[in-house]
C-alpha cells in the first residue's frame, strides 16, 4: 500500500461533491468544533471604497480549494522532501458568518462570533473573505486571549482613521486593530503606489508600532530578512490582501495595484514566518471573483491557504495538536 486512498472507495474528483474548504467536513454546530483547524467564510463586502464583488470570495475560494483535494493523503513536496496536510490534520468548514445587508455592525458582530467559536474550539481560525474590513471583527475576537503582532500583506496600508464618520470601512482594518492593546505591533509588507492612506496615516501607523515595507524593500530583505524583523517570540496573526500580489497573477480583486509580489515571494514570507513564530490566526481577503473570468485568482488564494496551513503544521510537528 501506498498510503493514499487511490486503491479504493470513491475517486472524487476536484469537480465532484460539496464545495467545502479543501473538501473537508462540514460544521454546522459552532458548539461542537474539534478540529485542529477551521474555516469561516465572511462573504461581507460593504467596506468596499471602489469595486464590490468580494462577498462571493469564500464561494470562490471553497470551489477553487477542490482542486487540490484529490483524496490522498496529504501533499508531498518534493522540495522539501516532505508531506504536508497529512490524514492527522482536522480540517473543518464551519460555513458562513450570516450577512445582514446593509448593517455592517451586525455583520460583524456576527463574524467576530464565529472566530471566537473557534478559538474557544482551540482550532486555529481560517477566515476567507470578503473585503478587508472582515479583519476588524477577527482581531476583535482576540480580547483576553494574549498579545499578538499582526503581519499584513497588502497593496495598501488600510490605516484610515475616519472618513465621513464611517470607521470600519476596508481602509481601516489595521488602525482599528493596532488601537487595541493586545496587538504589540504590526509589520505591513507589500505597501506600494499610490495608497489609500494619506501621509498622516503613515505618520500614524509608524507612531503606532508599525513596520511598514514596500515591494521592493521586500526584496532587498528577502523573505527571511522580512519575518527576522518581528520581535522574536511574537504570537502572530496574518492578514494576506489578494491586492499584495501583482494583478498579473490576481486580477479578481476590487482594488489591483501593479507592481505586487509574486506568488513565490509570499509563499516564502509564510514559510519562514511558521518556521520561526507561533501562527495564532488567518485571513485572506478581497477575492472578488467577477473580475478574473479564468479563476486563477481563487485558485492562487486557495494554494496559499493550504499551502501555509501545511507550513505550520509541519512546523508544529506533524500531527501535533495546535
Amino acid at each position: 500500500m501506498t498510503g493514499h486512498s487511490y486503491e479504493g472507495g470513491r475517486l472524487n474528483l476536484p469537480f465532484v461533491g460539496i464545495s467545502t474548504f479543501g473538501k473537508r467536513p462540514y460544521v454546522e454546530d459552532w458548539s461542537r468544533i474539534d478540529a485542529d483547524v477551521a474555516v469561516l467564510g465572511a462573504p461581507f463586502d460593504f467596506g468596499t471604497q471602489f469595486r464590490a464583488g468580494a462577498r462571493f470570495g469564500p464561494r470562490a475560494v471553497r470551489e477553487a480549494s477542490t482542486l487540490f483535494s484529490f483524496g490522498h493523503a496529504g501533499a508531498y513536496d518534493h522540495e522539501d522532501d516532505c508531506t504536508y496536510l497529512g490524514g492527522d490534520i482536522r480540517i473543518v468548514d464551519i460555513g458562513d458568518a450570516d450577512i445582514v445587508h446593509t448593517d455592517t455592525a451586525k455583520s460583524h458582530a456576527n463574524i467576530k462570533a464565529g472566530v471566537t467559536a473557534i478559538l474557544a474550539a482551540g482550532a486555529l481560525p481560517v477566515v476567507i473573505g470578503g473585503d478587508h474590513s472582515v479583519n476588524i471583527p477577527c482581531i476583535e475576537a482576540f480580547e483576553g486571549r494574549g498579545p499578538i503582532h499582526l503581519l499584513q500583506i497588502d497593496a495598501h496600508l488600510d490605516f484610515v482613521d475616519e472618513r465621513h464618520g464611517v470607521r470600519t470601512g476596508h481602509g481601516s482594518p489595521m488602525r482599528r486593530a493596532a488601537e487595541k492593546p493586545y496587538v504589540t505591533g504590526l509589520t505591513q509588507v507589500g505597501i506600494r503606489n499610490v495608497s489609500s492612506t494619506a501621509k498622516d496615516g503613515y505618520d500614524a501607523a509608524r507612531a503606532m508600532g508599525s513596520d511598514i515595507l514596500s515591494v521592493r524593500q521586500m526584496r532587498a530583505l528577502g523573505a527571511k530578512g522580512v519575518i527576522e524583523r518581528i520581535p522574536a517570540g511574537a504570537r502572530v496573526y496574518v492578514t494576506l490582501d489578494i491586492d499584495g500580489f501583482c494583478p498579473s497573477i490576481a486580477p479578481g480583486t476590487g482594488t489591483p495595484s501593479h507592481g505586487g509580489f509574486l506568488y513565490y515571494e509570499v509563499l516564502e514570507m509564510l514559510q519562514a514566518l511558521a518556521r520561526r513564530h507561533e501562527v495564532v490566526g488567518i485571513d485572506l481577503v478581497e477575492v472578488a471573483p467577477d473580475y478574473d473570468h479564468t479563476g486563477s485568482t481563487a485558485i492562487l488564494a486557495a494554494q496559499v491557504l493550504l499551502n501555509f496551513l501545511g507550513f505550520i503544521f509541519h512546523a508544529r510537528g506533524v500531527g501535533m495538536k495546535g
